[in-house]
């Protein structure tokens, strides 16, 4: 039998997600893990998590979050390697060896340190500024051959690439060069800022989280920008947008043709999507719950998960310790 592409990628354990980390990321995942065309590895990024500013008593209950997540969204470990990134020895060290092949000119260039280091002034850190060296060894650990991106992450797949290729030329061939698996991802923008991409760190009120209550999500829905009339608005398009993606096709085109009549209701609007988004996560909201009450199996696909990761990990780091000259 063929062996099958490996693909991998995480998410970072920074609080609930929300409904465009859902379509931006976990909905890919879930379909990728379907199709049965890929080997998948999904992990939840918590040493990444640690370059930001975060409160360390909470990370381990918002890693568990995703995993949370992961599972209530649709993601199988029997279809799936799910596991947590730090309880897995060796990704550290693979990204010190990398650190050691890395140009400062390369990393200096990359667009999410200068956006990060912008944001968090008070704590511009080395874990930031390296970032992408452990994300390299997160996706080349496992030999990943695709990565599911959106466009703002290519630049990251990229370095992977060069990561790659700086150790093949070094020490000999080892890494193939993994290419982005590009994904329609929409860009879903703040509710109350919609000139901004949604964030938590915005604020509540600028985005709805896929575990939220049909009362939160309409409350935060009739607090959104809009407009009356044409829509032409970045609000009233970011709606409209949400529309396409969690709404029946006919209530989609119904208040398509009010916009092109310069007619459109955004009240209206706006309640029928939160009825539309409470609706299309209730089987989430619902699984969660009852993956929250069974600590137990929850325990059984984060321990295996990360025993299937572990028995590839320690063979690329046997083989790279060798290769560099540590064993």
């Amino acid at each position: 039998m063929a062996k099958k592409p490996i693909i991998l990628s995480g998410i970072q354990p920074s609080g609930e997600l929300h409904i465009g980390n859902y379509l931006g990321s976990l909905k890919n995942f879930v379909e990728l893990q379907n199709s049965g065309d890929y080997d998948c590895y999904f992990f939840v990024a918590d040493l990444h998590a640690m370059t930001e500013n975060y409160n360390p008593l909470e990370l381990a209950k918002k890693t568990r979050g995703v995993v949370l997540d992961y599972l209530a969204a649709g993601l199988d470990p029997k279809k799936s390697t799910i596991f947590i990134q730090s309880q897995v020895v060796g990704h550290t060290e693979l990204a010190w060896i990398f650190n050691t092949l890395s140009p400062m000119g390369e990393l200096e260039r990359m667009t999410q340190y200068k956006d990060k280091a912008a944001r968090q002034k008070e704590n511009v850190n080395v874990g930031l500024f390296v970032y992408p060296v452990l994300q390299a060894a997160d996706i080349l650990m496992y030999h990943g051959e695709l990565v599911p991106v959106g466009y703002d992450q290519l630049q990251h797949v990229e370095l992977t690439r060069s990561e790659a290729r700086w150790f093949n030329n070094k020490y000999g061939q080892t890494f193939i060069e993994p290419k982005p698996l590009l994904t329609k991802t929409p860009k879903i923008m703040s509710l109350l800022d919609p000139e901004k991409k949604m964030s938590k760190s915005l604020g509540p009120g600028h985005y709805i989280g896929i575990n939220e209550s049909p009362v939160e999500i309409k409350q935060k829905l009739k607090r959104a920008v809009s407009d009356e009339g044409h829509g032409n608005s970045a609000g009233g398009k970011n709606l409209l947008l949400l529309l396409e993606n969690f709404s029946p096709k006919e209530i989609v085109s119904h208040f398509q043709t009010q916009q092109k009549q310069g007619q459109i209701k955004f009240g209206e609007l706006k309640e029928r999507l939160a009825d539309d988004i409470a609706n299309y996560f209730a089987p989430f909201r619902d699984k969660r719950q009852e993956l929250e009450k069974d600590k137990k199996q929850v325990d059984l696909v984060i321990s295996g998960g990360n025993k299937k990761a572990q028995v590839v990990a320690d063979k690329t780091i046997i083989e790279v310790k060798k290769k560099v000259g540590l064993i």
